[in-house]
């Protein structure tokens, strides 16, 4: 007969570890609890890639103010457009290569958000792709085409290179990704107003800062995917945030319509380094939609001088 001992010891055992079990999932429940949700409007807004048109949008206002030079509203709406399709181009080839290559471990919700709605997210990309193709031929100047060419052709060229073998490698040769994508997005929110001769050192300066804005903003998503401990983010915000205050302050008696801007853009940067502090108690979609919200700050410059009028 075997010994009745050992059974009682490790009944013993299971009703001890039952509810440390139980304590341990409580805990863990209520840190997913606390976690805060994106409300539905920004959800979606980030979901359906509406994030990067938009701050898109506000900044090429915002140099175009910064430059006192209007810009038609073709214009944005070609700009909208383009920013929308390449976007939705992006996440879509990123969801098709995660699925096919690490069954999806890398893909984040978006991704998985576009791949589910592809019938009609890619129709709408090429629907607004052409759209803007028959907005270019219409409106656009020959001077504005050669100019916007250019920068189509460099964001192809990155575009091929990043949805190709080795593409990361092959980046970081020249520069990180997170840098190039800073650079070409602020360049093409600030060349409608550089094209529209609102050329200027106070121009190119404020551009200059919000690449390294664009830079930060990319490199925080980047870490805060990957689960990088810690995530160094604070302290770049900190960096970028002082040098925009610091600038600032000095060409406010020269030029005040920069000292704003890059004030705003000074507080964009310090709230990128909040989020950083705060992301233990958001979600993943909250935090990644949040880090684009705070990039909106020249909106508020922008509806404070329509209030003015």
């Amino acid at each position: 007969m075997p010994p009745t001992v050992p059974h009682r010891a490790q009944a013993n055992l299971t009703d001890t570890c039952l509810p440390l079990r139980e304590s341990v999932r409580t805990v863990v429940h209520a840190a997913v609890v606390r976690r805060r949700e994106a409300p539905a409007a920004v959800r979606y807004w980030h979901l359906l890639s509406l994030d990067a048109p938009t701050v898109a949008v506000v900044w090429s206002l915002a140099f175009a103010w910064l430059a006192h030079v209007r810009l038609p509203l073709w214009l944005l709406l070609l700009q909208a457009q383009v920013v929308w399709a390449v976007y939705v181009g992006d996440r879509l080839l990123d969801a098709r290569t995660g699925l096919r290559q690490r069954d999806g471990e890398e893909l984040r919700e978006r991704h998985f958000f576009h791949w589910r709605h592809r019938a009609v997210l890619t129709p709408l990309a090429v629907l607004a792709s052409g759209a803007a193709a028959c907005i270019i031929w219409r409106w656009m100047p020959v001077m504005a085409k050669e100019r916007s060419s250019m920068l189509g052709a460099a964001s192809l060229a990155y575009f091929a290179r990043v949805h190709t073998g080795g593409a990361a490698s092959r980046l970081r040769r020249f520069a990180t990704k997170e840098l190039l994508v800073g650079v070409l997005f602020t360049t093409g929110c600030a060349l409608p107003a550089w094209s529209r001769g609102g050329s200027s050192w106070t121009l190119l300066a404020a551009a200059f800062y919000f690449a390294a804005l664009a830079w930060l903003n990319c490199r925080a998503i980047e870490e805060w995917e990957s689960g990088a401990l810690p995530s160094g983010i604070w302290r770049k915000a900190q960096w970028i945030a002082a040098v925009g205050f610091t600038a600032a302050g000095l060409v406010v008696c020269f030029d005040a319509r920069t000292a704003v801007l890059l004030a705003a853009g000074a507080a964009s940067a310090f709230l990128l380094g909040a989020l950083d502090r705060m992301r233990p108690r958001m979600t993943a979609v909250l935090l990644r939609a949040a880090a684009d919200l705070v990039l909106l700050t020249p909106a508020l410059v922008l509806a404070a001088q329509w209030v003015r009028r």
